[in-house]
């Protein structure tokens, strides 16, 4: 899988929550108050987020 691909490929919340190293509930809780500015995609009644929005989400340290 080329670079690119991977950074466009879809991910659950538990495994972007592995990668941020957080509950899968503390996204979920950041998602309903709108506590932070991770982007997420609702696919139906599923949440499933880019690697590479959490990847710049890690680089920017939390920030808004």
């Amino acid at each position: 899988m080329n670079n690119q691909m991977n950074q466009n490929r879809l991910i659950t919340r538990d495994e972007a929550a592995e990668m941020l190293g957080l509950k899968p509930q503390t996204l979920a809780k950041w998602a309903h108050t709108h506590r932070c500015r991770l982007k997420m995609i609702k696919i139906g009644s599923r949440v499933r987020y880019r690697v590479a929005d959490v990847e710049e989400f890690i680089e920017d340290g939390y920030r808004e």
